[in-house]
């Protein structure tokens, strides 16, 4: 498959979503945590970089750049969407109804139990 073109979306029930949390929790959880590092660093990098290329903290930023790289990647690999790494906010792509939604957690929650249409996002969540 080129670059190009989409892998197909997959579809979640609300059964699938909440079977995949144990897996996709300690994913997000990775994802934050990893996130948090790099905004912490970011500023501490850019001015390290001149003086003396970065030395642990521009290694500890490009560790945390790889963890987070890692989970989004198998979250995205599981077809997740993730919205707010730092919330830990995470849409799993559904049908409901005949229309396309998401499924609609954040890390924290005990089990998916909203939706909210595309054009709405978070703020537009119901319950399932």
């Amino acid at each position: 498959m080129s670059e190009e073109e989409e892998k197909p979306v997959r579809h979640f029930s609300a059964e699938e979503a909440n079977a995949l949390l144990p897996s996709v929790a300690p994913l997000v959880e990775a994802l934050r945590d990893a996130q948090a590092v790099m905004e912490e660093r970011q500023d501490e990098v850019t001015e390290s970089i001149p003086t003396n290329g970065g030395g642990a903290v521009h290694r500890e930023f490009l560790e945390a750049t790889a963890r987070a790289a890692k989970a989004l990647g198998a979250l995205e690999e599981l077809g997740l969407v993730v919205r707010d790494p730092s919330s830990g906010l995470v849409d799993f792509p559904a049908v409901r109804e005949g229309q396309e939604v998401f499924l609609c957690w954040r890390l924290g929650e005990p089990s998916v139990a909203w939706f909210h249409p595309p054009e709405t996002g978070f703020a537009g969540r119901q319950p399932l």
